[in-house]
């Protein structure tokens, strides 16, 4: 039998681990508007980031099962991708050589 308390203690830690992975895309984009990662970077570490989506979504997950992991690492991994689109349309854009003026 699940007591009440169980049940809610499930429930928030669950809320709350969506609720960070979430803002991924928003911490990618405000990363990228300061120059500290580039779209290109991003893309080229893909495959570490799927990696570290799975290892979050077990650490994160309250449960020791591997479909809970998968819905954790799933949005994780597609958010990530929304990350790098974001990085590279609001991204911190290349500045031009400045010319000097003939005076």
């Amino acid at each position: 039998m699940i007591s009440i308390g169980n049940y809610i203690d499930f429930l928030l830690k669950f809320t709350l681990a969506f609720g960070a992975v979430f803002e991924l895309p928003l911490v990618i984009t405000i990363l990228a508007r300061l120059g500290v990662v580039t779209p290109a970077m991003l893309a080229k570490n893909r495959k570490y980031a799927i990696l570290g989506a799975f290892i979050a979504g077990a650490v994160l997950t309250p449960t020791p099962d591997m479909f809970n992991q998968t819905l954790m690492a799933g949005p994780l991994i597609l958010l990530y991708e929304v990350g790098i689109i974001c990085a590279r349309i609001f991204g911190k854009r290349a500045s031009a050589p400045a010319t000097e003026a003939a005076t």
